[in-house]
């Protein structure tokens, strides 16, 4: 039997959204676009969601094309911005990951465009410690069937997702896997679930669930 442990991203490993809102704005001034700015809780707001989704959510009053147009700038210089300046990682992420990975195996899946995952390992240095990762970017595939993707090439016989939100919940659910909430992050979970109020209680965690 091979277990594995997959993470979310956005309230799970760390909250990006100062950065993400700063470099967004960015692209919104040299196009001029006459609207307000985007506030931390404007991205704390749809973290999770689908680049597609989140595209019609701010951008629905344009026509599809240069909403696309703006979300694909929105996303590079996001990358560009992080790469340089990182997020706020959550405390002991690093040193819990380590733990984790002694016993097993780590997986990153996210709604994410491409690059965002590799940007945060190399911003980092924990790509040593993931052994696979999966997004939306990737192949326009919904979180639940990229939880089950992962699981099954890695030959996964069982498996836990933790993520922060309801979205991720109905995805292990999706992707018949176990999960745990990362309860300091952006939301709540309506069902009784395995739970951590801060990252390093995973170690304990995943000990009494498997």
């Amino acid at each position: 039997m091979k277990k594995g442990i997959i993470f979310d991203m956005d309230g799970t490993l760390w909250d990006s959204a100062e950065g993400v809102a700063a470099s967004w704005n960015q692209v919104l001034k040299e196009h001029g676009l006459d609207r307000r700015l985007f506030t931390v809780e404007d991205i704390h707001g749809v973290m999770g969601k689908t680049l597609d989704v989140i595209a019609d959510i701010f951008f629905a009053d344009m026509d599809r094309a240069m909403r696309g147009t703006i979300m694909e700038e929105c996303c590079a210089r996001e990358q560009d911005y992080l790469a340089q300046h990182g997020g706020r990682l959550y405390p002991n992420v690093p040193e819990t990951l380590r733990m984790l990975r002694e016993k097993y195996p780590l997986y990153i899946v996210s709604n994410c465009q491409r690059g965002y995952i590799e940007g945060f390992l190399q911003y980092y240095g924990l790509g040593d410690l993931i052994e696979d990762t999966e997004c939306f970017g990737n192949n326009g595939r919904q979180k639940g069937e990229n939880i089950a993707l992962v699981a099954e090439r890695n030959g996964l016989t069982d498996a836990v997702y933790v993520g922060d939100i309801e979205g991720d919940y109905a995805a292990s659910r999706a992707a018949g896997v176990r999960f745990i909430h990362a309860a300091y992050g952006f939301g709540f979970i309506e069902e009784p679930v395995a739970a951590v109020q801060e990252f390093r209680q995973l170690v304990q965690t995943v000990e009494e669930i498997w």
